[in-house]
C-alpha cells in the first residue's frame, strides 16, 4: 500500500534515507515527521478435534479457497495470546486453551509476522466461521499440502506436527498433565 500524505499534517511524503544504513523511509516535507510502515502481527493456533487438525477453506482473498489453521491479525492493544484464542473463536466457534509457542513466522517481502500457538479444544462446537467456505478434519497424511494459504501454513503445520503430533505418537509425552498452559490467566 502506498502512502502519499501525512498523518500528522496532511503534506506530501517523500521516501528518502534517515540513516545510511537504514531502508527509504516516507518522510513528510512539511513537518519532517517520519512515516515508518511498521509490519502488521497475526496470530494463530493449531489443535486436534478427535486426533485431526481442523483446517478452514478460506472464503476471502488473499488465497480464496485455500486451507488454513484459524488465525488473524492482533488488534493494537491487544495481548497476542488473546488474538489467537479470539481468532479461533471467531473463525471455528471453539475455545482454546494455548499450550505453548510453536513458532514465529515472517518472510523477507511480506509486513506479516505470524505467531503459532499449540492449543488444546476446552468448549464451543466446530463449524465455519463467516471467513470460510468450510471446515475439515485431517490426519497429518490427509492434509492438503498443495492447497494450503501460505507458505507459514505449511511450516506451521509442520512444526506442529514434528514437534507435538508425533512425539505424542511416539509416546515422548506419556503424561498429558506435564504441559505448560500459556497465556491471559484474568479470564
Amino acid at each position: 500500500m502506498e502512502y502519499s500524505f501525512c498523518p500528522k499534517c496532511g503534506g506530501s511524503l517523500n521516501a528518502c534515507r534517515v540513516k545510511t544504513s537504514e531502508p527509504k523511509r516516507l518522510v513528510c516535507i512539511v513537518c519532517n515527521f517520519i512515516f515508518y510502515l511498521d509490519p502488521k502481527v497475526a496470530a494463530a493456533a493449531i489443535f486436534t478435534v478427535n486426533s485431526k487438525i481442523p483446517l478452514l477453506q478460506r472464503s476471502i482473498e488473499p488465497s480464496y479457497g485455500k486451507w488454513v489453521f484459524p488465525g488473524g491479525f492482533v488488534d493494537r492493544g491487544e495481548n497476542v495470546e488473546d488474538a489467537a484464542i479470539r481468532e479461533t473463536k471467531e473463525e471455528c466457534h471453539l475455545k482454546v486453551q494455548l499450550l505453548s509457542l510453536l513458532n514465529v513466522y515472517s518472510y523477507s517481502g511480506n509486513p506479516t509476522i505470524l505467531v503459532v500457538y499449540a492449543a488444546e479444544v476446552t468448549g464451543g462446537k466446530l463449524e465455519v466461521g463467516d471467513e470460510s467456505l468450510d471446515v475439515q478434519l485431517f490426519s497429518p497424511t490427509e492434509i492438503p499440502w498443495n492447497k494450503l494459504a501460505f507458505p507459514s501454513t505449511k511450516e506451521a503445520l509442520r512444526d506442529y506436527i514434528d514437534k507435538i503430533v508425533t512425539p505424542r505418537n511416539t509416546s515422548k509425552f506419556p503424561n498429558e498433565d506435564n504441559k505448560t498452559k500459556i497465556g491471559n490467566d484474568r479470564k
